[in-house]
């Protein structure tokens, strides 16, 4: 019988910068402009907060000593632990919410609305090349103890 073909894995921050340049090369090309100085600042806090939920995200990784993956084994541990805490509780892809924060908010700081219309794009370009296939690992990998922390945390937010 013959295996499903696996879904190729995208990297977190390159399908993130990817959408990002996106949001401004069509900017370039077909102006979507805003004028409005509070869209702007609107922007600019989005941007910071998205910044900001990834460093705690960093945060939460490096409190556990293992501040590349939750699949990695730190060697200040026996093995691999699944990082529930600090924003992890809120969401179990904080990093991804980040990354669409910043997708919506550098463009709305410069005046453009590329940014928010390319929002739902990224939501599933995420789910499709970045976070079922981890969660399929880390279901994999830590069973009952992931599928308990689905049950209680939403994918996003």
């Amino acid at each position: 019988m013959k295996q499903p073909k696996e879904r190729t894995r995208i990297q977190a921050p390159v399908l993130a910068l990817g959408m990002i340049a996106l949001a401004f090369v069509l900017g370039m090309l077909r102006p979507l402009l805003i004028v409005e100085t509070s869209a702007r600042v609107g922007g600019f806090v989005l941007t910071v907060l998205g910044f900001l939920l990834g460093l705690a995200a960093y945060m939460a990784f490096r409190n556990t000593r293992d501040p590349s993956s939750s699949l990695r084994t730190s060697p200040q541990r026996r093995g691999p632990r699944l990082v529930t805490s600090g924003v992890y509780r809120l969401s179990r892809n904080p990093i991804a919410l980040g990354f669409l924060l910043m997708l919506v908010g550098l463009p709305l700081n410069s005046g453009s609305l590329w940014g928010l219309l390319l929002a739902p794009i990224m939501i599933v370009l995420f789910n499709w090349f970045v976070i079922e296939p981890e969660e399929k690992d880390l279901t994999n990998r830590f069973g009952e103890e992931y599928t308990a922390y689905q049950s209680r945390v939403r994918r996003w937010i």
